[in-house]
């Protein structure tokens, strides 16, 4: 039996790889444009090839929403991905191999920077025509790109330093609630803080600033488990960082300041994709140099052996008091984005089903690795939005699905790769 399973699939195998090979040497500037032509064919024939196929509307998410809610539409679904996703971006990026190359060979000629921002605007380009079909599609790329940032700045303290932390929900709700006080008091006529002391033109000069003071006070509440948790070695940290988290929620359900266990909301709507999208990529960009860096290369060091590398003369606790302040302040910023994206903070929203997502995010795409981070945040975030219409059947199926990958990947999907700008944007050969 095992002899006629063998000489069956072995046939199938070398069809796909004979049938992928060409692809292989595919440049990165090709599959983007391929992604943007799908996106603008969407845009321009979309709504009339969803209605022609009997599926009443544009599918949100590749279809996937839609086949768990009415199954009889799969085939319609199956064709509509085909001829708007599928055939265009394989094609294009099939055409275009040779020129594809070649561009890419010709803008590795100028400054690295060039390259990576003529990848980043396609990639931009293609994000929000996609995202323009509706607000639902907008905002599910808004959290996405946001549950990136969060996820690699945990990855750096579970991942890097090797270490296990509970303390991300405290850091966001620190970030969210300190961007949101600083717009909402000084923008908006609110019942909390009065009347507005500026109007709307200033928002977009102080808006970052606010990202910037929320992220301070996540790295300045960070101290709080810091420094008890790196005086010891062992479990601490995960105690003692989950204590934080529970203590920043119960605080800001007593603070009526800012709203009490009522939330915080009226912030202003200054997080639109493109300001989400460029704090996103300058956060991956520096996130990357900082664990590439002499400090990241300490870090792993602490991890492997912090006795040996205390030995070498590794600063073991000042290494680790850096990188979790480091930490801590991009998830504050990640923090304020999100509070200005939904528009309303609450005290529950950071609690513990929040550490579950991020934790989930963190060990499901990889540890140690910016990749890792990525394919975590972006994987989990449309899995849960597909499994939406299961309601609570959700929450059974993607713990089920994270288990299966802990047993048959423990470390993730995509852990321990280094994230290189030159090889993504590089020509194949």
């Amino acid at each position: 039996m095992a002899v006629k399973t063998d000489s069956f699939t072995a046939p199938t195998k070398r069809r796909l790889a004979t049938f992928w090979q060409p692809y292989t040497r595919v440049a990165m500037l090709s599959w983007l444009t391929g992604a943007l032509v799908a996106a603008i064919l969407e845009q321009l024939v979309g709504r009339p090839l969803a209605f022609m196929l009997g599926l009443g509307k544009v599918p949100v998410l590749f279809g996937l929403v839609i086949i768990l809610k009415a199954p009889l539409l799969i085939p319609g679904v199956i064709v509509y991905v085909l001829l708007i996703y599928i055939l265009p971006i394989g094609l294009i990026a099939r055409l275009t191999t040779k020129l594809g190359n070649k561009l890419a060979a010709e803008l590795l000629r100028y400054p690295m920077l060039v390259s990576t921002v003529v990848h980043l605007v396609l990639l931009y380009a293609t994000l929000q025509i996609w995202g323009n079909i509706n607000d639902y599609r907008n905002l599910v790329l808004r959290l996405t790109l946001i549950s990136v940032l969060i996820t690699l700045s945990l990855n750096v303290i579970n991942g890097y330093m090797g270490e296990f932390s509970c303390s991300h929900p405290g850091f966001l709700a620190l970030g969210a609630y300190g961007a949101s006080a600083v717009t909402v008091s000084l923008f908006v006529n609110d019942n909390l803080f009065g009347p507005a002391v500026f109007t709307g033109n200033w928002g977009w000069i102080i808006f970052p600033f606010s990202l910037i003071l929320g992220g301070i006070i996540a790295a300045i509440g960070s101290l709080v488990v810091a420094i008890p948790s790196f005086r010891t070695r062992g479990d601490y940290l995960a105690i003692i960082s989950l204590a934080f988290t529970f203590i920043i929620k119960s605080f800001i359900e007593n603070l009526e300041f800012v709203g009490g266990p009522r939330g915080l909301s009226s912030q202003p709507d200054w997080a639109n994709l493109p300001t989400v999208f460029i704090w996103v990529v300058v956060g991956v960009w520096v996130i990357n140099n900082f664990v590439r860096s002499t400090m990241g290369k300490a870090l792993n060091a602490v991890r492997d052996d912090e006795i040996a590398a205390d030995a070498m003369t590794v600063n073991t606790r000042r290494t680790k008091m850096v990188a979790f302040m480091f930490s801590a302040f991009w998830a504050g910023v990640g923090g304020g984005l999100f509070a200005h994206v939904l528009r309303y903070v609450n005290p529950s929203t950071f609690g513990i089903q929040k550490l579950a997502e991020v934790l989930a995010m963190v060990y499901f795409g990889g540890l140690n690795s910016v990749y890792g981070s990525i394919v975590g945040a972006v994987g989990f975030n449309l899995l849960s939005e597909a499994l939406r219409p299961l309601e609570i059947f959700k929450w059974i199926i993607i713990p089920v699905l994270l288990i299966l990958i802990m047993i048959f990947r423990p470390t993730g999907l995509v852990a321990f790769k280094e994230f290189d700008v030159h090889q993504i944007i590089a020509p194949k050969e």
